[in-house]
């Protein structure tokens, strides 16, 4: 949450001159409601269900950069699938890089806490050990432009 997956993958795919998808959105798009609202609704188990079909369905297209909402590590055959079907970058940010790019927002649902510090802490304890465990890059964006991450990114083609 916050390290940039949607900017840096939009700039990506154009960059590439791929599609681009992001699993957020297109579970926005498929609802016709945020994310929040689902929360609200559904819990977190109901978007994350959501967010599985999106995946399945998204890994299979050839041709696209797709940024993945952040907890959608968390299901096992998200990871398959993810590892299995391209090329993942697991874009790293700091908590407190996380807590600047996050903290006027208000779309966020697992920040609705008093201390959304401590749970960002907290989710990226939980998930960052998945995220190493499927990239085959990481690249840190911490303190860095889009355009910068991006170059990065299309540099490892390179090596």
């Amino acid at each position: 949450m916050g390290a940039g997956k949607s900017a840096i993958g939009r700039a990506l795919a154009r960059r590439l001159k791929y599609e681009f998808h992001d699993t957020d959105a297109e579970v926005q798009r498929r609802t016709g409601v945020d994310i929040a609202y689902i929360f609200e609704r559904e819990n977190e188990a109901g978007f994350r269900a959501r967010e599985r079909q999106v995946v399945a369905e998204l890994v299979m297209r050839p041709g696209i950069v797709l940024a993945t909402g952040g907890g959608l590590i968390l299901d096992p055959d998200n990871r398959v699938d993810l590892a299995a079907n391209g090329t993942v970058i697991y874009l790293q940010a700091s908590v407190a890089q996380q807590l600047s790019r996050t903290r006027n927002r208000t779309h966020r649902p697992l920040l609705d806490t008093p201390d959304p510090e401590r749970r960002l802490a907290e989710l990226l304890a939980i998930r960052e050990p998945l995220y190493r465990e499927i990239a085959h890059h990481v690249v840190n964006t911490d303190g860095r432009r889009v355009h910068d991450v991006v170059r990065t990114i299309m540099s490892l083609n390179d090596a």
